[in-house]
């Protein structure tokens, strides 16, 4: 991929924003000597948009937000929870414990922002995916670009080489950007360092993409962590009888079982398809809706004496974040604001004037 050194310009992102700020001065900075701030703009990117412009695609001016949402994506229906109802016990987590370890702990998180432009020839995804590091004295951001327009028109393929032909665009998107989100990491993240990853383990079709980047991160040293904010998931919930019809959905009972500052054990997690095997649990820091947390059933087995520890600390960046509206980690919270921040860095809705704009009727109403 080629790169865009913009020291300067991500600098400006941490002065607009000051609680960009790191946590404390004392985390392992000589783990990233050969990490620096980068801006690595997709090899299609810009032939991509030429494309449109010499073809004359119409796409709107405003784009939509759109969170790259993998909860709609269930786990396999007959997968099944390995635990009996008298193994459910709380863990109390220890905020000062977390805040020791996070001096030494190489830490670092990943999220993304996602611009949708619907045209009428096809649909555009502009994405940020984000990865930041804790530095000595600051975040240190790598963020990757990626434009792709996707169509049903085979006639506009055939004077094309980057426009991508699809039948279902927020299938091929999802396929597009995990691709993407696995080469960022697997070539950034720090060796023997703890990722966490907004977004879950398991997700249908995705699944497969996010193991692989699960075990190539793994084989660096690196102990990745999912995060997932909102599900409707009722595994547990169904998985037991004195809870089975009483609650909504794992969320609200984990929301109602939990007292602020205490996690569920970690349930294990049986697929028919034995590489899809997963530990999770249920994480309540403020008096909202808890998080799940997924870890990959090879990553809980080689890092076993340190999980129990690192939620410690998950607990801990939690409360430094402080948002109990959006409960976020810390490190995840300024990756997301790392990839907001970068998609302003290119003035896109120009360029958008630029190729001769017709919107579709809804994206125009959201233009407002």
């Amino acid at each position: 991929m080629s790169e865009i050194l913009i020291t300067n310009l991500i600098d400006n992102i941490a002065e607009r924003h000051t609680d960009l700020r790191p946590l404390n001065q004392q985390i392992r900075g000589t783990d990233y000597i050969q990490t620096y701030n980068k801006l690595i703009f997709h090899p299609s990117f810009n032939d991509t948009i030429a494309e449109i412009k010499n073809l004359r695609i119409r796409l709107p001016t405003t784009p939509l937000d759109l969170e790259m949402d993998f909860n709609a994506y269930s786990f396999p229906q007959n997968g099944e929870l390995t635990l009996k109802a008298g193994d459910i016990e709380k863990v109390k987590l220890d905020s000062h414990k977390g805040e020791k370890m996070s001096r030494s702990t190489s830490i670092c998180a990943y999220d993304e922002s996602v611009n949708k432009f619907q045209g009428l020839e096809g649909t555009a995804y502009l994405t940020s995916h984000s990865l930041v590091l804790h530095g000595e004295r600051d975040f240190i951001p790598v963020n990757l670009l990626t434009f792709y327009f996707y169509t049903r028109s085979k006639f506009l393929l055939q004077n094309s080489k980057f426009i991508k032909y699809s039948k279902d665009p927020e299938i091929d998107s999802k396929r597009d950007y995990v691709v993407d989100r696995q080469s960022l990491l697997v070539n950034n993240v720090p060796e023997d360092s703890v990722a966490f990853i907004d977004g879950p383990l398991i997700g249908a079709q995705m699944s497969k993409y996010t193991i692989d980047l699960n075990d190539l991160l793994l084989k660096k040293g690196v102990i990745p962590i999912f995060f997932v904010k909102n599900s409707n998931s009722n595994l547990v919930t169904n998985r037991f009888k004195e809870l089975r019809d009483k609650y909504n959905s794992d969320m609200h009972w984990a929301y109602s079982y939990l007292r602020e500052g205490e996690r569920t054990i970690f349930f294990p997690y049986k697929s028919p398809i034995p590489r899809f095997a997963k530990m999770f649990c249920y994480l309540k820091a403020f008096d909202v809706s808890p998080s799940r947390i997924e870890i990959d059933v090879k990553t809980f087995e080689k890092y076993h004496d340190e999980i129990a520890a690192l939620f410690d600390l998950i607990y801990y960046l939690l409360l430094a974040q402080g948002d109990p509206r959006n409960p976020q980690v810390r490190s995840i919270a300024i990756a997301e604001k790392y990839a907001r921040s970068t998609l302003n860095l290119i003035n896109f809705v120009h360029m958008m004037k630029s190729l001769g704009i017709i919107p579709t009727v809804n994206q125009e109403r959201f233009a407002w």
